[in-house]
Order: C-alpha cells, then structure tokens, then sequence
C-alpha cells in the first residue's frame, strides 16, 4: 500500500468536499426529473468508485461490481477521480448521466439530499435487519446518517485518527507513554531534552493532521465545535481548555515549531526518520510511513483532565441516488456489495477500519495487533466533526479542511495568541460560510 495515494484519498474527498460550498446547488425541483423506478428490477446499476489506495483495489472492486447479477440486473464500475470530484458527480446528476450508487466524500450524500437527488435507504436498512448483516455492523456506526427523513447512506468503512507513539523514543527518554494530559505534557519534556517531538502534526499545505488533533483534543476533553443539538459552540469551556492545552504544549517546544508548515511527506518523514514520537495519525500509519518493525505502536486513548477519553473518526459511505433504473436493483446491488468486502480486506487492499465485526474478526485483519486495538479501544469511544452531537450533516464538509479551521490549527501552531482569540477567530470564520 503506498503512502502517497493513501494520503491524497483521505484527505482528498473530505478536503475537496469542503470547497462544495461555492458551488451552486443544483435545482432542487428535481423529484419530477429523477427517475425513481421504484417497483420492477432490471437495468444495469451505474456504480461509482473513488481511488480510495492503490489501483489493485479498484481493480478488486471492479470485479466485485462486475459479480454481481440480482434483481434481474447488472453493474458497471466507474472510477472517479478525486480531483474535481464534487462537480463531476453535479454535472452528471444534473444531465441525468450520474450513477444509481456510488462512494464519495464523506458528507457527500447529505449535500445531494439537500438538493432532492439522494434515495433514502430505509428499505435497505430494514433488509439488512431481516438477512443478519445490520448486527454485524460495528457500534454506532449507522446512526449518524440518519436524517428527519430516513437513512442518506450506509457506512462502509472507517477513516480513524488515533494516537501513535515510537517505544524506543519513550524508552530512550525513560518515560511511560502517556495516559492523560498531564502525563503527555510530562513525556514530551523528557522527550525533548533527547530530540524527540512529543506531539507530532503538522498543518502545511494538503496536511490536515494538525486540524483534526485540534479538533480531536477538543472532543478528548468532551468538547467539540457543535452542540449536542448541531448549532455552533466553539466556545464552551471545554474547548478553551483544550486550546489552552495545545498552546501549552506549543509553548514548551513539545509540538515542533516548524509544524505549522509541515506537509504530509513532512510529517511522514518525521516518524519514519524516528523524530517522532507520540501524536495523532491514521489507523495503519506505520504501514503508511514504511515501517512496520513493531516500534510504532498505537496508544491506548488518554484521558482528559475531566476524564474524557474520545478519537476522531470519519465514517465513509455508500450512496444512493434517485435517479436509477430501478430502486429495486440499486438496493440489490448494496446488499450484495457490502456483502462482498471481506474481499478487499481478505485482500489486504484496504488500510481503514472495517465497518463489521465479522471482517474486524479475519486473521487477515486481525494479526495487526495495532488493528485490533484501535477496533477495541478506539472505535468505541470515537466521535465525528459533529461532536458534541452524533448527527452527520452537509455543515460539515464547510467545517472540514475549511478556511477557518485551517487558520484556526497554524494561529496555535504557532503560539501567537491566547485559546479565547483563536477560538473567536474561529466561530466567527464558521458563521460566514455555514448554512443556517
């Protein structure tokens, strides 16, 4: 699995999603131009994919497609590139030429819905409930695409951030790994006075680690940008005293001066050159990095000063669209779909986190000891870019990889401030771009 397609598609469909904003909305009449086919199956379902790693993924689930042959239907496969990929997907629902299924970006279905194009998947749902597969899903893993008015996708896999850490830095320095805020500023002292970087990020160009550890040190004290109810709360209590923490951290050298323009070859490059050792990244970053000799170990989360404990996580989805030949053979085709990607992780082709049990569960999965923490430990606890809430929402494509988060994560990288100014810099730069 390489390093830089894997970066690109994490980081590409959340990042470009978040530019969607300025593009204009197609006509959201469109009911009475989509055709619903909503009794008799037959067809052939267009389904589209992203390059989510290497092109031997694609390849598998092309094949995967190509199997299938339900609901007196078939699938073609298409892939779609990241670049653009919002307007690609608007031109072509718009002339009536998109898919009947696809991957995207991980708010993708909840813009499209606003605009009248998505097929709810209630009816899938209720087939998954019947045929065993919905108890398979792992925890909390299908709510948050519930909508007032049904289910805009299903998960498929999960994009998680989590803490890793390089053991022979921490022995090296003679300090334990931490396991709250206090123990974490306690080791990236010591492991400063070694060389060490006790909390590894970066925020330069195409690098979102740095935003997603502010947001994710903000829910690990049980904060977040939004309320419980998803209006905006960047202000809350909770989230000052992680801002107050970061800085702290920024002010005694533990976060590397030079982050703030660390892209994410930098930042790579400083775990694998063994300079880093403790901070957030992606699950199978040691793969990612190019090594896998059992140094780079992931954390077990640690605890807020309140006792919080919470990671970041970044549910990708299937979609479906109204605009099919049948709505029938559409849900066909997803039940059939995600019954088949034990595959690419059979496979080894996938570096994210299953959404089943079942497949969290095959050796190939889980001989990674890393894998298997992040599935016990991890993946209970963590949250969305909705926290406080659990609602998933087109807001969160502007929030995410977004101008004003951006400007958020390099104000505190670089320590010029105080957590009460950034913070305000903040909500105000979300006011102006978010959707009442």
């Amino acid at each position: 699995m390489t390093s830089t397609r894997t970066t690109f598609s994490r980081r590409g469909f959340l990042g470009l999603t978040a530019a969607a904003a300025s593009v204009p909305l197609l006509a959201a009449c469109g009911g009475g131009s989509a055709s619903q086919g909503g009794g008799s199956a037959g067809g052939t379902i267009k389904f589209w994919d992203m390059p989510w790693a290497t092109p031997a993924l694609n390849d598998a689930s092309r094949k995967l497609t190509e199997g299938f042959s339900g609901a007196n239907s078939k699938a073609n496969y298409q892939i779609i590139q990241w670049n653009n990929f919002y307007q690609t997907f608007s031109s072509a629902i718009a002339s009536k030429t998109g898919p009947a299924v696809s991957t995207g970006g991980g708010f993708q279905a909840f813009q499209f819905e606003q605009q009248g194009q998505i097929a709810y998947a209630d009816n899938l749902i209720e087939t998954l409930k019947k045929n065993g597969m919905y108890d398979d899903f792992l925890p909390g893993v299908v709510e948050p695409f519930k909508t007032d008015k049904g289910y805009v996708a299903v998960p498929w896999h999960l994009s998680m951030r989590v803490m890793w850490y390089r053991k022979s830095l921490f022995e090296q320095a003679g300090v334990d790994v931490p396991k709250d805020w206090a123990t974490l500023l306690e080791a990236g002292k010591a492991l400063k006075k070694i060389g060490a970087v006790g909390f590894a990020t970066g925020a330069g160009a195409g690098n979102n680690i740095g935003n997603q550890a502010m947001i994710m040190m903000m829910i690990n004290n049980g904060g977040g940008v939004f309320s419980k109810d998803g209006e905006l709360d960047v202000m809350n209590d909770r989230n000052v005293e992680a801002t107050e923490f970061l800085l702290e951290l920024v002010s005694n050298g533990i976060i590397d001066p030079a982050a703030v323009s660390y892209t994410s070859a930098n930042l790579d490059a400083q775990w694998k050159d063994k300079k880093a050792a403790f901070g957030a990244h992606v699950s199978q970053m040691d793969t990612r990095v190019g090594d896998t000799s059992g140094d780079l170990i992931v954390a077990s989360p640690i605890a807020g000063p309140h006792g919080d404990k919470g990671g970041l996580v970044f549910p990708n989805n299937i979609m479906m669209y109204t605009n099919t030949p049948s709505q029938e053979a559409s849900e066909a085709f997803l039940v059939y779909y995600l019954g088949q990607l034990k595959e690419l992780w059979k496979q080894k082709l996938m570096n994210a986190l299953p959404v089943f049990k079942s497949i969290a569960e095959l050796p190939e999965f889980a001989s990674d000891p890393n894998n298997v923490k992040i599935v016990r430990e991890w993946q209970p606890i963590a949250k969305t870019l909705a926290a406080q809430g659990d609602k998933l929402n087109a807001n969160l494509a502007v929030l995410d990889g977004g101008q004003a988060l951006n400007q958020f994560t390099q104000t505190i990288l670089t320590g010029k401030t105080d957590a009460k100014s950034a913070l305000q810099a903040f909500e105000s730069g979300l006011k102006t771009v978010l959707k009442k």
